[in-house]
């Protein structure tokens, strides 16, 4: 009879163990989709208010400024390339750069995001502040420019993982269609 016992309490010490775990794993996926819900949230907002942009100047600081705030970020950047002409727009305002400086922002993939000891040369002034950086490619229609658009925070590991990456290529996508309407206009 001892052994039967035994070998209760054990199972019930695994039973109590794997409830506790999955109690976890619960909390854990809640969070996860809070956070989530919010992360949307932010975004649709972002692309309301670049929807609500009445000219072309006004989306640049609706998505160099205000995104910044609403997005939580520390810089975001706007750089398009046009055969041998480039600029990039942010907070500190529009400047032509030269375009090589621009080709390795163009040479990488569709979305990067990671995190880097100092921000890509494409944030200007801010790039000596960022730690993490997602980088979304423009789809923009011929025969307007490439253009990438570069969101940057100081907090590190802020851009390395996956989740979210949707929400940015959306955002990208939102962008590349109000510079196409309002430079098609």
């Amino acid at each position: 009879m001892s052994n039967v016992i035994a070998f209760r309490d054990a199972a019930l010490i695994q039973l109590r163990d794997q409830v506790a775990a999955l109690g976890e794993a619960n909390a854990d996926l809640l969070a996860y989709a809070r956070g989530h819900s919010g992360a949307v949230a932010q975004i649709h907002a972002a692309a309301l208010a670049a929807m609500d942009a009445d000219s072309l100047e006004h989306l640049i600081h609706v998505v160099c400024e205000v995104w910044a705030d609403m997005l939580g970020l520390d810089a975001v950047t706007l750089a398009l390339v046009a055969g041998d002409m480039a600029v990039t727009a942010q907070a500190a305002g529009i400047q032509t750069v030269d375009v090589e400086v621009l080709a390795p922002v163009f040479a990488e993939p569709r979305l990067v995001l990671r995190g880097v000891p100092q921000g890509n040369i494409v944030f200007g002034p801010a790039s000596g502040l960022i730690r993490s950086e997602a980088l979304v490619r423009l789809s923009l229609p011929e025969p307007l420019p490439q253009g990438v658009l570069a969101l940057g925070s100081r907090v590190p590991h802020a851009f390395e993982t996956a989740h979210g990456g949707e929400l940015l290529i959306f955002l990208g996508a939102v962008v590349s269609r109000m510079i196409a309407r309002w430079l098609t206009a």
